[in-house]
């Protein structure tokens, strides 16, 4: 089967996370800066989860513009990716509104290591099912952005008992390094078009 339900799907699911979390930020309760200023944790909170889920949108788009199909593997691999980045809405609220605590600090942190790990082993499955001579399979090559992320999740996690800060500081700069998409395949990508 063809890759364009699976991708419409989660697209579909992606957002409508964005739009729940959204629907969790309240407006100040009045109208000056100061009244910003009980808001703002659940604010940067809410913009780092929305960089997460664009950046998982993104990469998840490339990956699927270079495979040629799926199979039922595939497609509950998906699905375990979308059940892990559907609990973002809820870590995103639970942190936000406890910004200095270290649960929702670790469970956040949880959340986007389960989620990275389920975005591996979908990029595993397709990579199997398209073959080891597929473009796919070449252009995923050694992952050390996705190693890299994993390390500094498994990290914010007992480090959140330590300081959150740390382990907010572990999240922004994972975010940072996701933010230009998976130039390995838009490499692949450009290299026929140039030739």
């Amino acid at each position: 089967m063809t890759t364009q339900r699976m991708e419409a799907f989660t697209d579909g699911v992606v957002a409508i996370l964005i739009t729940i979390m959204i629907l969790e930020l309240k407006p100040p309760a009045g109208a000056t800066l100061e009244a910003l200023r009980p808001i703002l944790p659940v604010f940067l909170v809410y913009v780092l989860s929305f960089a997460y889920l664009g950046i998982y949108w993104t990469n998840h788009h490339h990956m699927l513009q270079v495979a040629e199909h799926v199979n039922g593997k595939v497609l509950w691999a998906n699905l375990h990716l979308l059940f892990w980045l559907s609990l973002v809405p809820v870590t995103t609220a639970w942190m936000g509104a406890n910004h200095d605590a270290p649960i929702p600090t670790a469970t956040y942190g949880l959340v986007l290591l389960i989620s990275a790990s389920s975005y591996r082993i979908l990029q595993n499955a397709l990579v199997a099912l398209q073959g080891p001579g597929s473009l796919l399979a070449t252009a995923m090559g050694r992952n050390r952005k996705g190693l890299i992320s994993e390390l500094c999740y498994i990290l914010s996690i007992p480090l959140a008992f330590v300081s959150p800060w740390i382990s907010d500081a572990l999240f922004v700069a994972v975010a940072l390094i996701w933010i230009v998409p998976d130039q390995r395949i838009e490499s692949r990508l450009a290299g026929p078009a140039r030739g």
